[in-house]
């Protein structure tokens, strides 16, 4: 069975660097994309940065220089680094992975339960 299990989360002060962690397992007999989304309340679930199945990087716009996304291939880790991050970054950030080239907020396969990120002034 694959499961996705996030850590890291909290609060922290905006303009001070925040690490999530993906912890996974059952990712290891396919390729997969994988990555990050996140949802604040009422607004819809929103993609953060993830891995294309490649290995490719892709960024949300919102995020894109603020945000630094990388991974632990051998314990297939997954790692987001809120390297600047802004009091409209508060949401609850999950990880995802899929069987497809790409991880949209709509097609992947898999979520972890989630984790709360709260930035404050």
């Amino acid at each position: 069975q694959v499961r996705l299990l996030e850590s890291g989360g909290g609060e922290v002060q905006a303009g001070r660097s925040l690490r999530l962690t993906c912890s996974t397992s059952g990712l290891t007999d396919r390729l997969y994309c994988m990555g990050w989304f996140r949802q604040a309340p009422g607004q819809e679930r929103e993609e953060v940065a993830t891995f294309e199945n490649t290995g490719r990087r892709r960024y949300g716009d919102s995020v894109k220089g603020r945000f630094t996304l990388s991974r632990e291939g051998t314990k297939m880790t997954l790692y987001l680094d809120l390297d600047n991050p802004r009091t409209d970054d508060t949401a609850i950030y999950y990880c995802a992975a899929g069987r497809s080239r790409t991880c949209s907020a709509t097609n992947v396969d898999y979520w972890g339960q989630g984790t709360q990120v709260t930035v404050s002034s």
